[in-house]
Parts: C-alpha cells; structure tokens; sequence
C-alpha cells in the first residue's frame, strides 16, 4: 500500500472515514501511546511535578495528547484535518484544538512554550499537495516559528517516518537553519518494524546539557555504542551542529558605471550649467529595495 502522503493531501486523506477508522483501531491506539511515551521521555523535562505547556503539533484525534494529560501537563493541538479534530472533541480532548496549516507558522507568542512533540506528521510538510506549496520554505516557516515560541533551552521532539535520505536531510538542514541544535535518535534500527526515528531538537546552541540520550535497542535495553551493523541507517543518534548560512558579501561587480563614471558625468553636467545634486559620501550607493 503506498503512503498515505503519496495519496492525498492530510486534510483530504484524513476525511470522515478515514479518521474514525483510525481513532478507533486498537494497534494504532497503542502505537500512538508508546511513541507519545517515549516523545515525553525525550523531552527531559524537569521532574518537579509543575505542569508545562506543551505543543502536539498533528496532534489528531488527541490519541497523543492523552500522553500528555495523563502526565498532567496542559497542550495546545494544532492539525489540519477538520474531521480528526471534530473526533478529538468527540472523545472530550483535555487539549485546546487548533485547526491550522503548520506550513504557514504556528503563530505563537515568543517563548511561552515548555516543549513540542509531533507524532508521525512533519514529513507530510515535504510534499506539495497545491502549486503554491513549496517544501523548503514550508519548512522554513514551521521551524522558524517553533523556534521562536519555545522557551530557550526547551526540547521540540519530532517523530517522523521519512521517505529517504533527501527528506531526512532537508528536514534537518531546516531546523539547523532555524538555529535549533540537536539530531536523531533511533530506537531499535535494526528492525524493520519497531524502528522509530526521532528528531530531537533544542531551542538553542549545543552544550552538555542538551546531549542526546542513546536509542533503545531490540532487547529494550539502550544501544550501546559498541553495536556492529553493515546497515548505513542503522545508526541510533545522529548529532548535528547548528548552523546558520552567514551572509554573502555583497561584491561591486557593476562594469562602466560605478562611482568614478557617476562622478565625471555630473561634472558634465554641472559644466553644461544644470543644477546637480552635491556630492556627498551616499553617492553613487545603491538604494535598497526596502526600509
């Protein structure tokens, strides 16, 4: 069966149907409540018994957000599919619900949230399901607003089931770019079912403090970093280093009409008994397209 991205579009493939059969079946309820699990776990988040504010962003029918409750911490859910929000009302959801295009931002005031988990939802923002989606710079509009609504040094933890390596890749260069630090952690890589990848960032630089914990292996024991494996994917973290492109130097590559020329016609011109601008140090720059 192909994937469901591959299909149609999250709001059109999630319809009335397609999200009271999957709220209700019981192998994903469980699924979605040992990811979720695990998600919460990956946050670290302190153990001082003060609930946080959490985001789900693709949070659905609420299966992940009762995770969440259950833990007694406050979310706010954030999805596109009209009926799979409907169903999570349905179910009495302890979470605020947030019909929204994560694509376009998630439109949150700057540092007022504890921490983010998102299960099996961020890989669909690398397709474009309209002509005017763009990947890359959907991408860009998610992390960059994640990044500036989580409190600093807050952990956003992302499962995602990624299509190949260039997904995986644009995916991280996005949240890097953002200026997240952090990487993937993969519990038990060498299955081919129970294999789940997890990208988990931290609002701010790297440091001691944001270290990731290892991945768990076949034996729910943490792999240790001794495993052997031929697989290339088999890897249980990826670390990655923030980085921010730096801005290009803006070099003078104009050819004939640079300052010298602009200088020697408005002599000219005064010669020829026009009134002219003084000269000054602003001469000759150029003006920007914008304030």
């Amino acid at each position: 069966m192909p994937r469901p991205e591959l299909q149609a579009p999250p709001e059109i493939f999630y319809n009335e149907t397609e999200a009271r059969k999957y709220t209700t079946s019981s192998r994903i309820i469980e699924v979605q409540a040992r990811i979720s699990t695990r998600a919460l776990e990956l946050l670290n988040l302190p153990s001082d018994g003060i609930p946080r504010l959490l985001l789900d962003i693709g949070c659905g029918s609420g299966l992940s957000g009762e995770t969440l409750s259950e833990n007694g911490h406050h979310w706010i859910g954030y999805d596109i599919s009209q009926s799979m929000l409907n169903i999570a009302l349905e179910r009495e959801a302890e979470g605020d619900l947030l019909l929204s295009d994560v694509g376009q931002g998630l439109g949150m005031r700057p540092g007022v949230i504890d921490g983010a988990i998102s299960i099996s939802a961020v890989q669909w923002l690398c397709y474009a399901d309209k002509s005017s989606h763009e990947p890359r710079a959907r991408l860009k509009a998610f992390f960059g607003s994640l990044y500036r609504c989580l409190a600093r040094g807050a952990r956003a933890v992302l499962q995602l089931y990624s299509e190949n390596m260039d997904q995986s890749e644009m995916i991280m260069k996005a949240a890097m770019r953002a200026g997240f630090a952090g990487g993937v952690v993969v519990d038990y890589p060498h299955s081919t079912k129970a294999r789940k990848a997890y990208l988990v960032l931290t609002c701010g630089p790297s440091s001691m403090q944001t270290s990731l914990p290892k991945g768990k292996g076949e034996d729910c024991e943490d792999c240790s970093d001794g495993d052997e494996s031929d697989d290339d994917n088999s890897e249980t973290v990826g670390i990655y280093d923030r980085h921010r492109p730096t801005k290009r130097l803006k070099l003078n590559k104009k050819k004939g009409k640079g300052k010298a020329w602009l200088l020697k016609k408005k002599e000219q011109m005064r010669n020829k008994g026009y009134t002219v601008p003084p000269d000054t140090k602003y001469t000759g720059r150029k003006r920007k397209n914008h304030f």
